[in-house]
């Protein structure tokens, strides 16, 4: 959470100096930049140059690009699967003060009639800018690893189904995960790619020979690698081992230090590399929150030390991670550099999005979207499209 970084309000023209500046070329240390009506319009090493502007010293703090998050269902006690907008603001906005300055909102799996209505409503707000888009985790997944997800409701991924729910969202369906041994999957993959959707991998079940199709029909994203999947075995690599080691291929990890392992995180993130590599909360509800009962998709989850569960103990339900808290892991507790975490948190999943030429670096003419960390890579500002997130 935010802490106590001196920041001046309401500016549309200020410095940003005397912080350690992340780039995709190295560190700028001391470093500065400058921002100008949203948008980054200079930075550099030293001292900033004389421009009238206001300057707020952040006193040796690391200045990061603001993170993307290609995958979460909600935070601050709500979900993106109601969709009024003012609940989805306030999901938003929870993420937001963490660093968290564009997302895409997640939807768990519902009857095919119901998401179309959440995508219709959703798409309102992808339009305005509030959202970067919609991410579709279901209904075309395995029930054999459907997770969270209510196997009742799941379904092949029949082509009228991903018409309607495409047509609903008028662009704003950023990506769908799909089970590539349904019946029609790899149809659907190709159709999704055909449309300027990206298409996942998740929640399967399927042997190495269901996912090389599906991949060779333009599958992209692996979603949330190791979880919702059929393990790796030495000699059945499944989805994992395909997934993680196919070129095309960019995973999802959910560093929270309770879905995956630090260990297996730095063997993943080691193999695919920073190319290939991209932190997700998979947060509900109760990210920025605390323990308590909540409702998942309809299944009633519990969170007890900050770790959701289907209630009675069942599957891990999401997360209630953040992306800083996604960040500081990777660094501290799987052994990856500060700027190997800020490829995995902005750049790369920018670039998963289309985003790479609007946000997720340190660059002049990109959005200026930063978070300011403390010494122990914890937020102590927030800068959105060149405004400072109230804490």
């Amino acid at each position: 959470m935010m802490g106590s970084c001196p920041i001046i309000v309401g500016m549309t023209h200020l410095v940003i100096s005397g912080g350690k500046v992340v780039t995709q070329d190295g560190v700028l240390d001391p470093g500065w930049l400058e921002v100008e009506n949203g948008t980054i319009t200079a930075l550099g090493s030293g001292s900033p140059e004389q421009s009238g502007a206001a300057v707020t010293d952040v006193a040796g703090a690391w200045i990061v690009p603001g993170f993307v998050d290609i995958h979460c269902h909600g935070g601050g006690g709500e979900a993106f699967t109601d969709t009024d907008p003012l609940r989805v603001g306030t999901a938003v906005e929870a993420h937001r003060r963490y660093g968290t300055t564009t997302m895409l909102a997640s939807l768990v799996s519902r009857p095919v009639p119901e998401l179309v209505n959440q995508v219709a409503a959703l798409a309102e707000m992808v339009q305005e800018g509030l959202l970067a888009g919609i991410h579709l985790e279901g209904p075309f997944l395995s029930a054999a690893r459907c997770g969270a997800h209510d196997p009742a409701i799941l379904c092949p991924p029949e082509p009228q189904s991903i018409r309607k729910l495409l047509a609903a969202g008028q662009g704003a369906v950023s990506m769908v995960t799909i089970a590539p041994e349904l019946e029609g999957a790899v149809y659907a993959v190709s159709s999704l790619v055909d449309s300027g959707v990206i298409a996942a991998i998740g929640h399967t079940d399927a042997t190495e020979a269901s996912v090389l199709p599906a991949i060779d029909a333009g599958a992209t994203v692996a979603t949330h690698l190791f979880n919702g999947m059929r393990p790796l075995h030495h000699r059945e690599p499944g989805p994992i081992g395909v997934l993680l080691d196919d070129p095309r291929i960019t995973v999802e990890l959910i560093v929270d230090l309770v879905h995956v392992h630090p260990t297996v995180v730095r063997l993943a993130a080691r193999h695919a590399g920073p190319g290939r590599t991209v932190l997700i909360t998979d947060a509900i509800a109760a990210a920025g929150v605390g323990d308590g009962v909540y409702d998942v998709g309809g299944l009633e989850v519990t969170v007890n030390d900050g770790v959701p569960r289907i209630a009675g103990g069942g599957s891990l339900a999401g997360s209630t991670l953040t992306m800083d808290a996604a960040f500081r892991n990777l660094v501290h507790n799987c052994g990856l550099t500060i700027r190997e975490a800020v490829t995995a948190t902005a750049t790369r999943p920018a670039a998963v999005l289309g985003l790479a030429e609007e946000t997720g670096a340190l660059s002049v003419g990109l959005a200026a979207d930063l978070v300011v960390l403390d010494s122990d890579l914890r937020p102590t500002a927030v800068l959105a499209r060149g405004e400072w997130v109230k804490g």
